[in-house]
């Protein structure tokens, strides 16, 4: 969830700490930072006044300097804030219950707890054979972990891990092919990490604005831009969805490699359980990449090679391959964890409940391993909205199934063998989409024979959910913005609205998507009490509905003029081939750009008119 989300979310006193840790660091960077000064000046100099929108504005001009801060206030912190935070950075947990968070803490503890007995157990040994080196890298880390931390006693100081230290301590783990696990594992011995306490420790983050607490909602919430920047700080490269994604890719061989080059057993362990031990040890991506998926004999060439394959089989998109191995290896870590927008961006929000139902026709577990692998709550409700809340793309949810099982879905919907059958299945469900659009009239007219004729099958009794549906897939091309969090939090048991499109932090337009089989729309006495119930709810939120938008396939010449004479609410009026007429004229221009106010103007919009001057 985008910062700006997560800002319209919380309200002023939830979202005050964040503000306030803002403005520190406003001011501060202000002094050396004549851009960000007059920023800041646009807003009248008070950040506590500013919008969502000029709070992420801010936040990003700052983002270098928060990123400092940040770094510094975590080196100094406890192992606990540490142990928190690579739990909060995860996928999947940047919007959750408090009680979850503390439940994955107590597990995360425990495990951690486990790995530090065994690794104490193998620092104390004296082995032979293959295992020795491994032995001795973690003696060498355990000594220096004790030595950095205990050395402070000396000058009669708090024993602690300085930033410095840190810093050589990272560096030595990487050199001793150590794992984040096996390393946070051995601080554990050394410094134990509290069980308790987990509230505390968030209550600790908030203020250095971290996350978001909704104590109402009893809820924590950490924008993407905070994740990405925990990542970056952490020295993780790539979110775990997009490791999975790659070790997907490999071979068993090379998954292999991998856990051998950090002393990891391999015998007799399957090709899923290698994946997954691989991504919970916090292995670098960079060095898997260039290292530890590779034979340990072959060559620079070899190794490009390879990473060509992997780039072309991942079907990353590029300009320029790239001449040398980092080369390759930064355009596989640029395009991944970029690639979130431009994934949701490829299914409509019709076209991502359309691959999900599927998947769970053909794999009714899909939900429960959408849970596991995102450490999400049992009892979570699981939609594509809560998908989308959590940054989970429909790839993302591809790849969390077996190329084996994946191969079976592409298969079983009778799609070609050729190509990469997960891109194969996206590309099947936007094309889907693809011709419900270009027969949204006739969808809008609930002509179900005409929908037959072009291969878009649809039953009766869901063409207006799918004309609904539909509609919010036309105006995300149009680039407006589709707020389904707010379309959620507005909408009740008996009222629901079909669609909220965000002009500004505070300004709405509401809109409705109606099919009509026969004839003219013409139910207006219904359709306007409807409205007026949601532009109420929406009011009593602090919303201010700019128009209400009304989408058919035509409306009698009663509906018109009682639409046009209505003076409780502003209602305009928009024909399904309008619609239609106006995102051809969008996608026909080479830089297009369609304002919402276009939707406001009253009455029956004269939709040539608008495509005419798009």
């Amino acid at each position: 969830m985008k910062l700006n989300q997560v800002l319209s979310i919380v309200n002023q006193v939830e979202k005050s700490k964040f503000i306030s840790c803002l403005d520190r660091m406003c001011t501060d960077a202000a002094k050396n930072n004549k851009k960000l000064a007059k920023t800041i000046d646009n807003i009248d100099g008070q950040i506590k006044n500013a919008s969502g929108s000029e709070i992420t504005q801010l936040f990003n001009t700052v983002r270098d300097f928060f990123k400092f801060t940040l770094k510094d206030q975590i080196m100094m912190s406890s192992a606990q804030l540490n142990l928190l935070i690579n739990i909060l950075s995860r996928d999947g947990n940047c919007v959750a219950r408090i009680s979850w968070i503390e439940a994955l803490y107590e597990k995360e503890w425990q495990e951690l707890t486990t790995l530090s007995k065994e690794l104490h157990t193998s620092i104390k040994e004296d082995v032979n054979g293959s295992l020795i080196e491994r032995n001795r890298a973690l003696k060498i880390y355990h000594a220096c972990m004790k030595e950095a931390y205990f050395n402070d006693e000396k000058n009669n100081r708090d024993a602690k891990v300085t930033d410095d230290e840190r810093s050589i301590l990272n560096v030595l783990a990487d050199e001793l092919s150590l794992s984040t696990d096996e390393s946070a594992a051995i601080e554990h011995l050394v410094d134990i990490i509290p069980k308790n306490g987990v509230l505390e420790a968030l209550n600790c983050l908030r203020d250095m604005g971290v996350l978001f607490i909704s104590r109402k909602r009893q809820e924590i919430f950490i924008p993407d831009e905070i994740v990405t920047l925990l990542n970056e700080i952490q020295g993780k490269y790539l979110a775990d969805k997009y490791v999975l994604r790659i070790l997907r890719t490999l071979t068993d061989a090379e998954l292999s490699n991998i856990l051998k080059a950090h002393g990891r057993k391999i015998r007799s362990v399957s090709r899923i359980d290698k994946i997954y031990t691989i991504i919970h040890s916090g292995i670098s991506a960079v060095r898997l990449l260039s290292e530890d998926m590779h034979h340990i004999d072959d060559n620079q060439n070899q190794r490009k090679e390879r990473l060509k394959q992997l780039i072309n089989d991942l079907e990353i998109e590029v300009d320029k391959l790239g001449t040398t191995l980092d080369e390759r290896i930064n355009l596989i870590v640029s395009s991944l964890s970029t690639a979130t927008d431009k994934e949701f961006d490829a299914l409509s929000a019709s076209g991502f409940k359309q691959l999900l139902q599927t998947l769970e026709a053909h794999f009714p577990s899909i939900l429960d391993l959408l849970k596991e692998a995102f450490e999400l709550e049992p009892n979570e409700i699981i939609d594509t909205e809560k998908l989308r809340s959590l940054s989970i793309t429909p790839i993302d949810i591809l790849y969390l199934l077996s190329n084996d099982e994946i191969r079976d879905v592409r298969d079983a919907i009778g799609l070609p063998k050729r190509g990469n059958p997960r891109f194969a299945i996206l590309e099947s469900f936007a094309n889907a989409t693809d011709k419900l659009i270009e027969n949204y009239d006739a969808l809008a007219r609930r002509d179900i024979n005409a929908l037959k004729e072009v291969g878009a099958d649809v039953l009766e009794g869901d063409i207006g959910v799918k004309f609904e549906e539909v509609t919010k897939a036309i105006f995300e091309i149009l680039e407006l913005n589709i707020d389904e969090d707010l379309r959620k939090s507005l909408n009740t048991a008996k009222d629901k609205a079909d669609i909220i499109i965000s002009l500004s932090d505070n300004d709405i337009i509401i809109g409705e998507a109606k099919t009509c089989k026969n004839g003219d729309f013409a139910k207006y006495s219904t359709t306007s009490r409807q409205v007026k119930a949601y532009v109420t709810r929406a009011e009593n939120q602090g919303k201010r509905v700019a128009q209400v938008l009304i989408i058919a396939p035509s409306f009698s010449d009663d509906f018109i003029e009682s639409a046009e004479m209505d003076t409780e609410v502003n209602i305009s009026l928009l024909e399904a081939h309008g619609l239609k007429l106006i995102l051809d004229a969008f996608k026909s221009k080479r830089n297009p750009k369609f304002s919402p106010k276009l939707l406001t103007k009253g009455g029956l919009l004269k939709a040539e008119l608008i495509a005419k001057n798009l």
